[in-house]
C-alpha cells in the first residue's frame, strides 16, 4: 500500500481538472503520487467474494460503471472516504470482500485504515483544497467521521461531485444544537433544550429545567467530551469554563432520567428506501460506549417505537448511507432521540458477526445504489465489548493483549484490533464480539472474558411460564418446573384462574411475550378452560397439562384441550404428565439454541443408560432377586 502526501493543488491544476471525468476502479490514477497498492487494469477486475442472499439479486441488465464501462464486479466506482480510523478500516475490509476499491484521506500516516485500503492519501479532511483534490479521484465521496469540511463538500456537490450522505446532513449533525432544532421541526421526540450564551441565560435554563442540568458544546463533542453536568446553580460558572466558555458555543438539555440507552442503525439507499437493524442496548462507561447487547431486552412495543423514531429522524435528512440513532428509554416507556451519527457506528460493530449484512457492507450498498441487504440477525444473541485503554503506553498494551488472549479461548468470540500505534487511557483500541444461542449464553461468556467470577447477575427474565388455576394443581405442575431447572432455563410459576381472576389472566397472557416468555405451560384442572383461554390471548405456544379431578379423573380436561377450534392450537400432554410438558418446552426453547439441545441429548442419553443398566441387572440377577 502506497501512502502519499497530498498538497494543495495549484490554480493551474485546479483549472485543468474536471469533476465529470472520474476514474474507474480499474483505471490508473492520473498522478504518480496516486499509485495503487497492487497491479490493476481495466481487463483484470478485482476478485469478487460477496455473500449473496437469494432475495438480494441485482437487477438486470447490469449498470454501466464510470466512463460508461461495463461493471465486472459489484461496482467499478472508486469510493473516497474522509477519515481513516477504525470505522474506515472496517469499511475497507467490507469493500475488499465485495471487490470495491476505497481511497481514504487521513492526516495520519499509520491510521488504522492505511493497512487495508486501496490507497491512502495523507492529508487533512478539514482542508478545503485537499478535499477538492481528493474528490477528483473518487466516484462517490463519503465520511467515517462527521468532523470534516462540510462547506467544501457543499461546493463540490454544486459542481457535480457525488457526496453521500449530503453536505446538508453533515452540517446539521456537526452542530448538536442545530441538530436538535432540525429534529424538533419534524416532530421527533427530544429532551427539552435551549441555547445559552450568557450567565443569565444559563441560570434561566436552570430555573426552567431544574437540576441536574446537562450542558453541552454545540460542536466537536463525542465520547463524553464536550458534555458537563451542573448539579446546582453555583456550579454553572465552573461548568461553562470547563467547556471553553460561552464563546465556544453551548446549549443545555433537561436532564433525562432514562432507564436504558438504545440505538438503531438505519440504512437508506439512493432511491430513498430504508431498512432498520434490530434495536440494541448500549451500556456506557465514563460516557463512552462500553458494551452493546443485541437485541435489546425491551418489549416489542418499545422496539417498534424506537425503530419508528429512528426511521422518521433519518427520513428528515438528505443522502444515502448508514446512520446511527441514539435514543433514551425513559421510566414511563417514552423514546427520546439523543443524537444521530451520519456513518457506521460503535453500536453497529456487532453486525459484522451477528447480522446477514454488516453495517459496513450496508453503507457501501447504500451509497453505491446497490440493493440494500438483509439487516436481521443470523445469531439469536450477540454482545460487543469495547477494548478501552486501561493504562498509558506499553502497560496498556499488555493489559489489552491479556484480554485478547482470553477472548481467543471463548466460543463465539471474534477479536477486532484497530492497530492504533499509541495507547491512551479510555481510547478505543479494538472490540470483541461474542455471538451465541441466547442472551444468557453470551453474557456468561462475557463474564468469563472479564474474569467476573464473583459477579452476581440480576434475576433473568423467565423464558418459560408455568400457570395453573389453583394451588391444588401445584402437586402436578411442580414437576414441570423441576425438569426445566435441570437445564438452567429461567422459569416462573404462578396461579392464574380463568374464572376467578379473568383480568389477571388477560394481562398475564398479553404481557408474556414482552416479558421474554417463549412458551407457556398451563395446568387444566376442574374447569379445564385455562390453556385454551390463554392460547386465545397470545401467539406464544401453549402446552396444556390435564389434571385429575374427583369426578372425571382428568378426562374432561384432556378433551377440552384437544378439541380447541381451528386457529387456536394448544398442545395436549398426557393426564398429569407435567414433566413431559416441561421437557417439551425446553426442546421448543432450544430450537435455535444448539447448546441447550446438546443438554437435552445428554439427558436422553442418561435415560437410555439408566434403562440399559436396569436391563443388565435384571438379566444377571433374574427377576426374583431383582425384585428383592
Amino acid at each position: 500500500m502506497h501512502a502519499r502526501l497530498l498538497s494543495a493543488p495549484s490554480p493551474a491544476s485546479t483549472a485543468a481538472a474536471s469533476f465529470s471525468s472520474l476514474p474507474s476502479a480499474g483505471a490508473r490514477p492520473r498522478r504518480a503520487s496516486w499509485k495503487p497498492r497492487g497491479p490493476a487494469s481495466a481487463t483484470s477486475p478485482p476478485a469478487l467474494s460477496l455473500r449473496a442472499r437469494a432475495a438480494m439479486q441485482p437487477a438486470a441488465p447490469l449498470p454501466q460503471g464510470q466512463g460508461g464501462s461495463p461493471v465486472h464486479g459489484v461496482s467499478n466506482k472508486v469510493v473516497g472516504v474522509l477519515g481513516g480510523g477504525q470505522l474506515g478500516k472496517m469499511l475497507c475490509q467490507a469493500a475488499s470482500q465485495m471487490g470495491i476499491k476505497i481511497v481514504i484521506l487521513d492526516p495520519l500516516q499509520d491510521c488504522p485504515a492505511s493497512s487495508v485500503c486501496h490507497e491512502h492519501v495523507v492529508g487533512s479532511f478539514n482542508d478545503g483544497d485537499t478535499v477538492r483534490e481528493f474528490a477528483k479521484r473518487c466516484g462517490v465521496l463519503t465520511v467515517e467521521i462527521e468532523h470534516v469540511d462540510a462547506a467544501t463538500l457543499a461546493k463540490l456537490e454544486e459542481q457535480g461531485v457525488d457526496c453521500e450522505p449530503k453536505a446538508s446532513t453533515i452540517m446539521i449533525i456537526q452542530d448538536k444544537y442545530r441538530q436538535k432544532k432540525h429534529f424538533s421541526k419534524f416532530g421527533i421526540p427530544l429532551p427539552d433544550f435551549m441555547e445559552v450564551d450568557t450567565l443569565n441565560s444559563i441560570e434561566e435554563a436552570g430555573e426552567r429545567f431544574g437540576y441536574p442540568l446537562m450542558v453541552k458544546s454545540k460542536r466537536n463533542a463525542y465520547d463524553g467530551r464536550g458534555n458537563a453536568v451542573a448539579q446546582k446553580k453555583e456550579e454553572l460558572s465552573s461548568v461553562v469554563a470547563s467547556l471553553g466558555g460561552f464563546e465556544h458555543g453551548l446549549y443545555v438539555e433537561r436532564w433525562t432520567p432514562f432507564v436504558k440507552e438504545l440505538s438503531v442503525i438505519v440504512a437508506r439507499s439512493r432511491d430513498g428506501s430504508t431498512v432498520c437493524y434490530p434495536v440494541v442496548e448500549t451500556i456506557h462507561k465514563d460516557n463512552i460506549c462500553h458494551v452493546v447487547e443485541a437485541p435489546a431486552e425491551v418489549s416489542d412495543k418499545i422496539k417498534k417505537s424506537a425503530t419508528g423514531v429512528a426511521e422518521k429522524a433519518i427520513k428528515s435528512l438528505e443522502g444515502a448511507g448508514v446512520f446511527a440513532v441514539e435514543l433514551f428509554l425513559t421510566e414511563d416507556d417514552q423514546i427520546l432521540l439523543n443524537e444521530v451519527a451520519p456513518r457506521p457506528h460503535n453500536s453497529g460493530h456487532h453486525t459484522i458477526e451477528s447480522c446477514y449484512t454488516s453495517q459496513y457492507e450496508q453503507h457501501l450498498r447504500a451509497i453505491l445504489g446497490i440493493p440494500l441487504g438483509d439487516p436481521l440477525m443470523k445469531a439469536p444473541a450477540a454482545i460487543m465489548y469495547n477494548i478501552l485503554g486501561e493504562d498509558e503506553g506499553e502497560a496498556g498494551f499488555f493489559l489489552a493483549h491479556q484480554l485478547i488472549e482470553r477472548a481467543l479461548n471463548i466460543p463465539g468470540a471474534s477479536v477486532h484490533w484497530y492497530a492504533k500505534p499509541e495507547m491512551r487511557k479510555q481510547r478505543k483500541m479494538g472490540h470483541i464480539t461474542i455471538v451465541g444461542p441466547s442472551k444468557t449464553s453470551v453474557k456468561s461468556h462475557l463474564d468469563k472474558l472479564l474474569q467476573r467470577d464473583t459477579y452476581t447477575p440480576k434475576k433473568a427474565s423467565p423464558r418459560i411460564s408455568i400457570i395453573m388455576g389453583s394451588d391444588s394443581d401445584l402437586r402436578v405442575m411442580k414437576d414441570a418446573e423441576n425438569i426445566i431447572k435441570k437445564f438452567n432455563i429461567p422459569v416462573e410459576i404462578t396461579i392464574v384462574s380463568a374464572h376467578r381472576t379473568p383480568e389477571r389472566m388477560y394481562e398475564y397472557a398479553k404481557s408474556a411475550r414482552d416479558r421474554g416468555v417463549e412458551v407457556i405451560i398451563a395446568g387444566a384442572g376442574g374447569a379445564a378452560h385455562l390453556p385454551g383461554m390463554v392460547a386465545s390471548l397470545t401467539c406464544l405456544p401453549v402446552l396444556g397439562v390435564p389434571i385429575k379431578t374427583k369426578s372425571l379423573s382428568g378426562l374432561d380436561s384432556l378433551l377440552s384441550i384437544v378439541q380447541m377450534p381451528k386457529g387456536i392450537p394448544v398442545g395436549a400432554l398426557a393426564i398429569e404428565n407435567a414433566e413431559n410438558a416441561g421437557l417439551l418446552a425446553v426442546q421448543m426453547v432450544g430450537a435455535r439454541d444448539s447448546e441447550l439441545l446438546d443438554k437435552v441429548a445428554k439427558y436422553r442419553d442418561e435415560l437410555r443408560d439408566m434403562v440399559l443398566e436396569k436391563a443388565e441387572r435384571l438379566e444377571n440377577l433374574g427377576w426374583e432377586e431383582y425384585l428383592k
